[in-house]
């Protein structure tokens, strides 16, 4: 049995002083089945009364008291995120990852549910990787990471969790994990298991596992990836690292989008299965009195598509135009056995954008065009942000409540 190519997304953080003005600058190209839709929806924060269940992708869990208020990027099937941020700076992503050990097809939770709790529990990058992991003990892992109903394609998982002060890189087995966390620099990680002896957290059975099953005789030091990786695997992610690494100049937020539009050096995938369906950069200053901004495109390739920006206020207002169609209790995701017919999901900015990936595609004049013209009105947002920023000021809320749904509905106009 061959295992499911694991989808080749990049996830990335730059700290300073590699990164500009103390700023700390995450960023992920989330790779994906060519047809399907990623939306962005946020929540609010929430209360929840005792005894409470959470309906995650296929299975149910307890919930918490309080929920944060957090926006995400995910298949509009799913319940969990491929990546997204909460009230509190807390940035997370995820990899799907194939390890020597096969993932479980039995349906539990998946590692983008896995994303979705950290977000929705954590108030530091720290608090969210203990989610994660205490979850991962008391459900595991599993089912189908794809909305397909002719095979499972199940795989381990690997996190990169980022607050305004450190990450967290958490690779996951099954339930058994390692972490490293990081201050400084800049780490990429991608569809391999990356964490090699360094380790600062792991889980209290991770190297007894690894003996019982043969793979670490227990006298050479203990390299996680190489521990847990299929043989010819551990290779670096080169082109995700290199091309963070050459950056000379400090990294910016249109260092991160640049880097992620990159077709050439492999970062932004558009191959026969896989497509960057959905992309995320985030800026978290290190200075408190500053707000959090988050850019989203909610459409897919992003070297054709605007990065729009959102901040955590108290009262944000609903973008359903970035937001797929629900089909309630009626979803074939939901119903057993699932996807049996496949729903058109797409929502109205993705339509929108559709017109202008085909335009691009088919007239490289109009094109062109196109694309300048877009670029000017992302151009537009990013230095209203930069401001907002460099502004001593605390932030009025009632000015960018409506930010995203401003830069999403701008967007759609454009197109029409």
């Amino acid at each position: 049995m061959r295992m499911a190519v694991a989808p080749p997304s990049y996830c990335f953080v730059a700290f300073p002083p590699r990164a500009k003005d103390g700023l700390v600058v995450f960023g992920k190209n989330s790779a994906r089945p060519r047809d399907e839709v990623q939306e962005v929806v946020y929540f609010s924060a929430a209360d929840h009364e005792p005894e409470s269940k959470v309906e995650c992708t296929y299975i149910s869990i307890d919930q918490v008291p309080r929920t944060h208020a957090i926006v995400i990027s995910r298949p509009a099937w799913l319940w969990g995120a491929e990546m997204g941020a909460n009230e509190h700076g807390v940035c997370i992503a995820n990899e799907a990852i194939n390890a020597r050990e096969p993932a479980a097809e039995t349906e539990a939770l998946l590692g983008m549910d896995l994303v979705r709790l950290g977000l929705e529990r954590g108030t530091t990058a720290k608090e969210a990787l203990d989610v994660i992991v205490s979850l991962l003990e008391e459900h595991g892992q599993g089912g189908n990471y794809y909305e397909d109903a002719s095979s499972c394609h199940s795989f381990q998982s690997a996190y990169l969790i980022v607050d305004r002060e450190e990450a967290w890189v958490l690779e996951t087995v099954g339930k058994y994990w390692a972490a490293e966390k990081i201050t400084e620099g800049v780490k990429c990680i991608c569809n391999q298991l990356s964490l090699t002896t360094k380790m600062d957290a792991e889980h209290p059975e991770l190297r007894t596992y690894a003996q019982s099953q043969g793979w670490w005789t227990g006298e050479d030091e203990f390299n996680f990836s190489q521990v847990f990786s299929l043989a010819d695997d551990h290779l670096d992610c080169c082109a995700g690292r290199e091309s963070l690494e050459k950056q000379e100049e400090s990294i910016t937020v249109q260092t991160m989008i640049n880097i992620l539009r990159d077709k050439a050096s492999g970062v932004c995938i558009d191959s026969e299965s896989f497509l960057t369906t959905a992309s995320i950069v985030s800026v978290l200053p290190q200075n408190r009195s500053s707000p959090c901004i988050h850019y989203f495109t909610g459409t897919p390739d992003p070297s054709r598509s605007i990065f729009k920006p959102f901040i955590f206020v108290d009262d944000v207002k609903l973008v359903p135009k970035a937001q797929s169609p629900c089909f309630g209790d009626d979803d074939p995701a939901k119903k057993e056995p699932r996807f049996q017919e496949k729903p058109d999901r797409r929502h109205e900015l993705y339509k929108a954008h559709e017109w202008a990936r085909a335009v691009i595609e088919s007239d490289q004049e109009q094109g062109r065009m196109l694309r300048k013209t877009m670029l000017e009105l992302e151009k537009q947002g990013l230095e209203a942000m930069e401001e907002i920023l460099s502004n001593p000021a605390p932030l009025d809320p009632a000015e960018v409540g409506d930010l995203f749904y401003d830069c999403v509905d701008t967007e759609i106009k454009f197109f029409k």
